[in-house]
């Protein structure tokens, strides 16, 4: 578990199925993910198992985000590395009603903090979509530039990296 000022980051449970699902459902939020379509509580329960494995696996993954005074479900953020994928991604996804307050920012922070720290990655990427404005505004502001844009998995991406040394001078601890 990681915890920020605003939020807590937390593994994946069943008691999460149904959030996730509505997540998943929201045509807003699938805009730029997958296939581009919201995807039915089946599909998103797989989804979720797919998370709750890749910890497993690999001993990184992405977390759960809640507000911490609330305890509202706000999205999932984190570190994934799936097959076909060039790198070690950090990925955000928020719930649309979370919005504009920054808390991609702040999950996204720290979850590259614990992947430079923790994992001791050299390098970190992110995978967007290339109609997808807010995500490479929000890879500027954690400090990801611009490398290429290629096919990942079948589908054209645009890809930020960032590295360690310059995730610290960013973000200094």
């Amino acid at each position: 578990m990681l915890e920020t000022e605003r939020l807590r980051l937390r593994a994946f449970t069943q008691n999460d199925a149904e959030n996730f699902a509505a997540l998943n459902a929201n045509a807003d939020f699938t805009r730029f993910l997958g296939q581009g379509e919201p995807i039915d509580a089946a599909a998103s329960w797989r989804v979720m198992a797919t998370i709750v494995g890749h910890w497993q696996l690999l001993g990184y993954g992405l977390w759960l985000v809640e507000e911490k005074d609330s305890g509202r479900f706000v999205g999932r953020v984190g570190l994934l590395n799936l097959p076909g994928w060039p790198g070690i991604e950090v990925g955000w996804g928020i719930a649309p009603e979370f919005w504009s307050r920054g808390y991609a920012f702040e999950a996204a922070v720290a979850a590259m903090r614990w992947g430079f720290d923790e994992l001791k990655l050299d390098e970190l990427i992110s995978l967007i979509h290339p109609d997808n404005q807010a995500s490479k505004k929000l890879a500027l502001r954690v400090g990801e530039r611009f490398r290429n844009q290629q096919d990942v998995a079948g589908k054209w991406c645009d890809i930020y990296t960032i590295d360690r040394a310059e995730f610290y001078q960013r973000h200094p601890a």
